[in-house]
């Protein structure tokens, strides 16, 4: 095997657990000559006290790699790792615990002392959600508490039996001891960063959240905390999002474009949050605004909570042959390449996300256009929420956090990598499913 150039990697074996739906992570480093000497496959049974389901490694390849291993080295069966890798180092991931106030759970992040879980990944009995996202705000909990202008979007998603309390934000709820408020995230209308207080220790549980300026929600807010667990969705340097001014001058100049060529436009964008910030972006002078029907049901959820939207109208409504001409479509990706599209003629097709920002995304999508407008923070918004929260310790999860957390401790901070299920920003046409199933009536009061 010809592996040039290559000091050390790092193997990861999997071992998920079907019965409790966790995945466990283990981390072997050994040099590349210890490595390269065998031929056969490894075995990593003696890293599992009780092994459950087929293990596998795989072989995760650094920077110094120059050429990618032959046949099927990068996915290796787990066979006689222990014996064949001498003197390697092990270090196990999940549980971890913080200050005896926070521990990571089969069901999500658990409050010890509080009794509660904050965005479970499954049903629970008290849940404390950062923000109506079904990434965050989970189906099937027994109580839920969040922001009270998060209320019509929570509403909208969750089971009428479920219990529900609202707070505004910053107003401050005891549970057994435990110190709950929140605060604004920035993120998509009502989220809300969480802070935690308990036993003289501060924990701020930031959700999903971007820093600057948003018509749609109240802007994110430090908070000053002794551990911050952030989102690291968008986690590297090659993230630094273009001012919201310039995107939104590029989307309608995009459609006066498609107007003049006689073109119908077809924006895609998530269908809570996202979609609403781009109507409050857009030029209605220009022409019709038309709305999927899963953006139309958040758009009603919005406005009345107090949201100013330009004037759409929902697309199903739409039941004889019709000139879409100069309009525009908002929609949720779900539908690109769908038998829907169809109805609209010619028409240009835009994406609107952060994930944008890189050009082979933006072919794999098969857009015509891609703006970068993404609802969370981006490298540079990140450590400027660190330093403004001036943590002692720093906690990772979603997205890269291995690399935000190597980049914050070689500039001297204490930060660590928290595994948690979790979704990235892509993740999120789930949402516009689960919206669009909902035949249920948007609360008005």
């Amino acid at each position: 095997m010809e592996w040039e150039g290559l000091k050390r990697i790092t193997l990861v074996v999997s071992s998920p657990r079907i019965k409790q739906q966790e995945n466990y992570h283990h981390c072997i480093s050994t040099t590349a000559p210890r490595l390269m000497k065998h031929d056969r496959p490894f075995r990593a049974a003696n890293l599992f006290q009780k092994p459950a389901a087929p293990h596998f490694l795989t072989l995760y390849n650094p920077r110094h790699l120059r050429r990618s291993p032959p046949d099927n080295s990068s996915l290796l069966h787990a066979n006689h790792l222990h014996k064949r890798i001498p003197k390697f180092h092990q270090r196990r991931i999940q549980p971890r615990q913080m200050k005896g106030i926070l521990e990571s759970s089969s069901h999500g992040l658990y409050c010890v002392p509080g009794d509660f879980h904050i965005d479970p990944h499954l049903p629970v009995n008290r849940a404390v959600v950062t923000h109506a996202h079904s990434d965050h705000a989970r189906w099937g909990c027994k109580k839920y508490l969040a922001t009270q202008s998060c209320e019509r979007l929570l509403r909208l998603r969750m089971s009428p039996d479920a219990e529900f309390r609202f707070l505004p934000y910053g107003e401050t709820l005891i549970v057994n001891d435990v110190r709950i408020s929140f605060h604004p995230a920035g993120h998509i209308l009502g989220s809300a960063q969480i802070r935690l207080e308990y036993g003289g220790h501060v924990v701020l549980i930031t959700g999903d959240y971007k820093l600057g300026s948003d018509p749609t929600c109240a802007s994110w807010e430090p908070i000053r905390c002794h551990s911050m667990i952030s989102e690291s969705t968008f986690g590297l340097p090659i993230y630094r999002w273009p001012s919201q001014e310039a995107v939104f001058d590029s989307i309608n100049r995009w459609w006066r474009e498609c107007r003049d060529e006689g073109k119908c436009c077809l924006l895609y964008g998530y269908a809570i949050g996202k979609s609403q910030r781009l109507l409050a972006g857009l030029d209605p002078s220009i022409g019709k605004i038309y709305c999927h029907g899963a953006v139309e049901k958040g758009n009603d959820a919005y406005r009345l909570s107090g949201v100013t939207l330009p004037e759409t109208t929902y697309v199903g409504s739409i039941r004889q042959k019709h000139d879409w001409r100069g309009s525009l479509v908002v929609a949720v990706p779900s539908v690109h390449g769908t038998p829907w599209v169809k109805k609209f003629g010619r028409c240009s097709t835009a994406m609107a996300s952060g994930w944008m920002a890189v050009r082979g995304t933006r072919r794999r999508r098969s857009v015509d256009r891609g703006f970068v407008l993404s609802d969370h923070v981006d490298w540079p918004s990140l450590l400027q929420a660190i330093e403004a929260c001036t943590p002692e310790t720093v906690w990772l999860t979603h997205g890269y956090t291995a690399p935000v957390a190597r980049y914050l401790i070689e500039n001297g901070r204490d930060a660590k990598v928290l595994d948690l299920l979790g979704r990235n920003e892509g993740d999120e046409d789930a949402t516009d499913e689960d919206i669009e199933q909902t035949t249920g009536e948007i609360p008005t009061t």
